[in-house]
């Protein structure tokens, strides 16, 4: 009788163990979702706040900068016209240069979304590549493109043709070429070399004209001479 007793008191304490066991398991789990949950809002929020700062200080930046220039323009001044302060600055771009870049990046994209949809209203590959050539030299009248891209942006950034920007231009002007080629409409050429001379040749005219003390009067000049070196490269 004694065992008996003893038998079910010990399996009751077992049963009462275990259902205590799977009570603080799965309140363990839903504390863990619940922190989770809480935690992945946070950094989504986090990312989202660090994210729309950046956007603030570019544009703050780009006003700036087309505004004043590069170097007459304050951190503090940009930073403190967004509400934010220094440390934003350094933690999204390292420093000023960084923000150049940055601003510079954006406004060159811009570019290139302009200068393709003249290409694409062309008609063809070839007249597509003049215009596109001929729309990016036109770009250094626009008084931002003329100060943070084409003189700023050299100034503190270094040559051009090196920005990250530069490599998808390249390889839509080599790809260009090659169809012409192959259509019969350009001579035999290294397709690498004449898309950097065809791409070089737009991008030191547009330096050019934003460059001159007179650029309205400078840049029929310099569209005159891009068509001529492309049109060299006919059958």
């Amino acid at each position: 009788m004694k065992k008996v007793v003893y038998d079910i008191v010990h399996d009751g304490l077992i049963y009462a163990s275990y259902v205590e066991y799977l009570y603080t398991l799965r309140m363990s789990m839903f504390y863990i979702r619940r922190v989770c949950q809480v935690r992945g809002v946070n950094v989504n929020k986090r990312l989202k706040s660090m994210a729309e700062n950046r956007e603030k200080l570019i544009s703050a930046a780009r006003s700036a900068f087309a505004k004043t220039g590069y170097s007459a323009s304050s951190m503090d001044d940009i930073t403190a016209s967004v509400g934010l302060t220094r440390g934003a600055l350094y933690h999204n771009f390292g420093d000023k240069r960084g923000l150049l870049a940055a601003v510079v990046a954006q406004i060159d994209g811009e570019m290139a979304v302009y200068a393709h949809k003249a290409r694409s209203e062309a008609g063809d590959d070839w007249h597509g590549l003049l215009a596109e050539g001929a729309a990016y030299i036109k770009l250094a009248l626009d008084p931002e493109v003329q100060r943070i891209v084409l003189l700023d942006g050299p100034a503190v950034l270094g040559d051009p043709t090196q920005w990250p920007s530069q490599s998808s231009c390249l390889e839509s002007t080599k790809l260009t070429l090659e169809r012409l080629i192959a259509d019969g409409v350009l001579k035999e050429i290294d397709t690498v070399v004449g898309a950097r001379l065809i791409n070089g040749a737009a991008l030191n005219a547009a330096l050019w004209v934003a460059a001159s003390e007179t650029p309205q009067e400078v840049l029929p000049k310099a569209l005159e001479a891009f068509f001529a070196l492309a049109t060299g490269l006919l059958k």
